[in-house]
């Protein structure tokens, strides 16, 4: 839906190893809870299992980076889906082994996600600074590359759930599978796929990222504004069950329901996005995100019904998704190429720690006072969006000046 008839070759496979990697991720991020819940029967362990797949995702970040800018993101993506595609014919053939259910099957299942988790993340900061590269290459234009990988993300983020329900209706194994098809499919992909032409290994660390991000001070506004967008949409996450079910007595079935329609929004979002941006560039389009973002956050506290909620909590994700195009363009322009692996390690953690604390306000706070800290996230993710977009013409600046490093 994204693509481009001008796309390059080169550019092109970059898409396809990442719609390969990202659908193997997704498939496996959310089958894995769902096969420990049929093997175990025990919410509690599901639970958990959601967690081993997470704590190691976010230690992953403390050498991803590194790893990346230190051998290359084409070799870091290869390895981390040769290890993928190994761990998970190991497992396969372990589970055909044992009883369909048992302590046995649950801590193979378990293991299979902590290193699933792992190689996830590593493969996605390789394939996206993959993505970056291929953003800055001389006739391509930064943000139709980054609509386009968004796009396929979220098409991954759609597929994978389906995916993986639809191949444990015939057991593990098959699951499986097609999970070490799609690794091995994306490792043939990426063969000969380097990355920059001129790479050189270099010293690289979470400290390197960190101080590379402080030198260049638009990119920590532009990263606090996000993660305090994220703020905002982790507490609606978490807060949306209690809201949907105890507030506006429906399903579970309806608040899954309502999530896929606001994931669809959110993929017609980034298809327009891109054509937006070609139109009136980057900083009016991230502008008038921001803004219906904070506006849809701020209606999420007064919604009178469970239909006008899935309409805000829609526009919501909508806006979401745009705002993650202006994200990925503007992070492929002020990030420097030789440090971005590790730099780009450092965002993604600072963006994925709201989400947790998310989780924290949610439990901490009664059900009746859940709008309230839905009012209060959307005040502050609307003064630092406002500060971001203020400074615009000084990122601009810094893009400019970053791009000769």
């Amino acid at each position: 839906m994204l693509s481009s008839r001008s796309s390059s070759p080169g550019l092109t496979r970059t898409y396809f190893i990442r719609a390969a990697d990202g659908l193997a991720s997704m498939t496996a991020s959310y089958a894995i809870p769902l096969l420990v819940l049929l093997t175990t029967n025990s919410t509690t362990l599901t639970g958990v299992a959601f967690v081993v797949q997470w704590v190691p995702r976010l230690v992953s970040f403390s050498f991803a980076g590194s790893l990346v800018d230190r051998w290359g993101a084409g070799r870091a993506f290869r390895t981390a889906n040769l290890v993928r595609a190994a761990v998970v014919a190991v497992v396969g053939g372990v589970l055909l082994a044992l009883p369909a259910t048992g302590t046995a099957t649950t801590w193979v299942v378990m293991t299979f996600g902590a290193v699933s988790g792992l190689v996830a993340e590593v493969s996605f900061v390789a394939v996206e600074t993959l993505g970056a590269a291929a953003g800055r290459r001389p006739g391509e234009r930064a943000h139709r590359v980054q609509a386009v990988q968004t796009g396929i993300d979220q098409g991954a983020l759609l597929l994978g759930p389906l995916l993986g329900g639809l191949l444990l209706l015939s057991g593990p194994p098959l699951l499986m599978a097609v999970i070490a098809a799609l690794a091995v499919t994306a490792t043939a992909g990426a063969q000969g796929h380097s990355g920059p032409v001129d790479h050189r290994p270099v010293p690289s660390s979470l400290l390197t990222g960190w101080r590379t991000m402080r030198s260049i001070p638009p990119l920590g506004w532009l990263i606090g504004g996000l993660a305090a967008s994220n703020l905002s949409l982790g507490v609606l996450q978490a807060a949306t069950p209690i809201t949907v079910i105890h507030q506006y007595h429906r399903s579970g079935v309806e608040v899954g329901t309502m999530w896929s329609l606001a994931a669809v929004a959110s993929l017609f979002a980034v298809w327009a996005a891109h054509r937006a941006i070609g139109r009136w560039q980057v900083w009016p389009v991230g502008a008038a995100a921001a803004t219906l973002s904070t506006a849809a956050c701020l209606a999420i506290a007064f919604v009178p019904g469970f239909r006008a909620y899935t309409v805000v909590v829609a526009v919501l994700m909508a806006a979401d998704g745009v705002l993650t195009v202006v994200l990925r363009t503007l992070r492929g322009r002020l990030i420097p190429a030789r440090a971005f692996g590790s730099t780009l390690a450092v965002t993604i953690i600072l963006l994925l720690l709201p989400f947790p604390v998310a989780g924290i306000l949610v439990a901490a706070v009664p059900a009746a006072g859940l709008p309230h800290l839905l009012l209060a996230c959307a005040v502050v993710q609307g003064v630092v969006l406002g500060r971001v977009f203020k400074c615009h013409a000084h990122i601009r600046s810094e893009a400019r000046v970053t791009a000769a490093w």
